[in-house]
């Protein structure tokens, strides 16, 4: 019933987009492949085997579903990422064979990339990167104004890059919404006589019938999708032959506008025989000028080019309906595509046995990928000495408790956001006109996406830690706003302790239960508030032994650092090493998650210093589903206390330390 509830909620959100009259013959074919997928999903009860390249080249069952289909991408900066991340649904949700990218990247792509991959795991597909700060040399001296900057012209640089063991490449640019089989693009290498070595649609605007550009064969060809030839390529040395080709055409037009797409056109100009024109329905263009609807009201479209400067913003007659598609694919669940090729696995298509518990959705923590894609907002920021990142998670019922926090941390952060496809496109456009984030650059802001019932806290938590670039993180939550110049006061005591080596600084936790307070503005005006009950210790009358070895009294009246002893159960805000150990992955959802990381750095014999002139408060909210469940459900107390007891023995075996499991109770208020 999931899927078919999907599949209903996509043609929906479709139909009220559809234009009843010029695109009635394109909506029948997407409706017919929406459903048809959707039911192809479904029969495989979405089996998650993982498969290498050597896998599907080796279990062949069907040769031609076999058919590893190899595609060139460049790929270099923030927003491109996440142009890949919505064409890759796109091309997963049609593809029918298995896929190999080729992607030329700068440092943080790869990054991102690689980690993708990686946590999205989706069978059948394997990836190579290339740096392009290798390359860049070879492509600069081409004056280009293209928008794109000199990263378009590295297209020209595949056949020099891919192995000499694959003979053809799908070139595309990263502003593609698939709507068709990629197999159906790779098949046309088929039609290429001995001459014809590159692949492409011509170009659907007037732009080049300007006697100011570069030369074109009539209207040109667009580069957004490429067929090439790789080994036509090599033996025509395309190198030299482009090289030529582009310096005695820019002595005489000057700088490219389109950048490779100028140089390719010039070319064929003058060796019109190395084209293969392919089918305009494979490279749909909507440009501001575009005359693709003599395309699409007569074929099918297979690929829509979002080929403007103004991308999906672009003012168009059927602007909105071709927008419909591409939301559909930025809002739909990734998790979906996930699907194994049986005719090209080796694996029956049958559902697999899986013995199942009481404690099954916890134990997915242990062998489950989250898909994950990092560094979503700009990121720029230079570590001062003894800096220090605030790192926390957070779902995206709790987006708006950024507003204040943000407020009171002007310091670098790592943030992890848990969300689904569509309230990741939400929480985007929120943080886009949120005032006191929309201008910063030191927030580095990761999104996780929703797979499972319960909330993979610490899995959120460690993908924030792995990626901060200070010596030292605040570990703390969303929910707690810190003290105004905290990061100035934390920065000044790791000065002043010199070696962190082993060692946290406890920034004590107080709470308020007002929605609306005035927000203390030193430690004196916070004793204060507490005195008048304004303000409490943390969890003061439900969970006190977590923060009670703080020892509250003490630090009333402190004036320097103090040492304490760890004690069970304690979960303080921390200061530390950034290479700190990372928490346990095991607990997922409400109980333990902080405890169990507190407890395995006391079982390294960390000291715990707290920090006499500082603070955070936690604001009131909701109570998270996980709590509610902790709260209501036996079976949930039940499995956490067994993932306690598993963790305890694991500290035993890995440090000797051993713990007294019945004095780590867990409170269920």
């Amino acid at each position: 019933m999931a899927f078919i509830l999907i599949f209903i909620i996509i043609f929906n959100y479709i139909i009220q987009y559809i234009h009843m009259h010029e695109t009635e013959k394109s909506y029948g074919h997407i409706k017919k492949a929406i459903k048809g997928r959707f039911r192809n999903i479904y029969n495989s009860n979405l089996l998650l085997v993982n498969h290498n390249q050597s896998d599907f080249e080796e279990n062949q069952i069907n040769p031609e579903k076999c058919t590893v289909i190899h595609i060139g991408i460049v790929c270099a900066g923030y927003q491109a990422n996440l142009y890949f991340h919505t064409m890759l649904k796109s091309i997963y949700f049609y593809r029918s064979n298995p896929l190999h990218f080729h992607i030329l990247v700068n440092k943080l792509s790869e990054k991102v990339l690689l980690n993708l991959f990686e946590t999205w795991d989706v069978p059948q597909v394997s990836v190579t990167f290339y740096d392009i700060s290798n390359l860049v040399e070879e492509v600069k001296w081409v004056p280009n104004n293209h928008y794109s900057g000199i990263y378009g012209l590295l297209k020209l640089l595949f056949h020099k890059i891919i192995s000499e063991h694959i003979p053809q490449l799908i070139v595309l640019d990263m502003d593609l919404t698939f709507n068709g089989d990629i197999i159906d693009l790779w098949n046309i290498f088929k039609n290429f006589n001995s001459s014809q070595m590159i692949g492409l649609v011509d170009n659907q605007s007037d732009y080049y019938l300007s006697k100011s550009r570069w030369p074109a064969i009539g209207r040109g060809f667009n580069t957004g999708v490429i067929l090439y030839d790789l080994e036509k390529l090599r033996k025509r040395n395309w190198d030299e032959l482009w090289n030529i080709v582009a310096k005695h055409t820019a002595i005489k037009y000057g700088e490219t506008s389109l950048a490779d797409q100028d140089i390719m056109n010039a070319i064929l100009k003058e060796y019109p025989e190395l084209l293969y024109q392919v089918p305009c329905y494979w490279n749909t263009q909507l440009s501001v000028n575009t005359q693709s609807a003599n395309c699409y009201n007569n074929h099918r479209i297979k690929i829509i080019h979002w080929n403007s400067p103004y991308k999906f913003n672009v003012v168009n007659k059927d602007g909105d309906y071709f927008r419909s598609i591409y939301t559909t694919f930025l809002e739909l669940n990734g998790n979906l595509l996930k699907r194994i090729l049986y005719d090209c696995s080796g694996v029956k298509n049958q559902e697999e046995s899986i013995e199942e518990d009481a404690c099954s959705e916890f134990h997915k923590a242990k062998t489950n990928k989250w898909r994950t894609f990092l560094f979503f907002r700009k990121f720029e920021y230079t570590p001062l000495v003894n800096d220090v990142t605030f790192v926390a998670q957070f779902s995206y019922d709790r987006l708006q408790l950024l507003e204040e926090l943000c407020q009171h941390w002007g310091g670098p952060m790592s943030l992890t956001l848990y969300a689904t496809d569509p309230e990741f496109q939400q929480a985007m456009k929120y943080l886009d006109n949120l005032d006191v984030v929309k201008d910063r650059t030191n927030i580095a802001f990761h999104v996780v996406f929703k797979n499972g019932e319960y909330h993979p806290i610490n899995i959120l938590r460690n993908v924030a830690l792995k990626h901060v670039n200070t010596p030292y993180v605040f570990l703390a939550d969303i929910d707690f706003v810190p003290m105004y110049g905290l990061q100035v006061i934390i920065r000044e005591n790791i000065g002043k302790i010199g070696n962190m080596n082993k060692k946290a600084l406890i920034v004590p936790a107080f709470e308020t239960q007002r929605y609306k307070t005035k927000f203390p503005k030193s430690k004196r005006e916070l004793i204060s508030m507490w005195e008048k009950k304004f303000i409490h210790t943390f969890r003061y009358d439900v969970w006190a032994s977590g923060h009670a070895p703080t020892n509250y009294t003490k630090w009333r009246h402190s004036t320097i650092s103090y040492k304490v002893n760890w004690e069970p159960d304690f979960e303080p805000y921390i200061v530390v090493s950034s290479n700190v150990t990372q928490y346990d992955n095991r607990f997922m959802g409400f109980g333990w998650n902080k405890v169990s990381h507190i407890m395995e750095l006391e079982a390294q014999s960390y000291e715990f210093w707290v920090l006499p002139n500082a603070f955070i408060i936690h604001k009131p909210h909701a109570p998270s589903y996980d709590i509610v469940q902790f709260r209501k459900s036996p079976t949930y107390r039940m499995c956490l206390q067994n993932l306690k007891e598993e963790f305890v023995s694991m500290l035993k075996n890995k440090y000797n330390r051993i713990f007294d499991q019945n004095k780590a109770a867990i409170d269920i208020y």
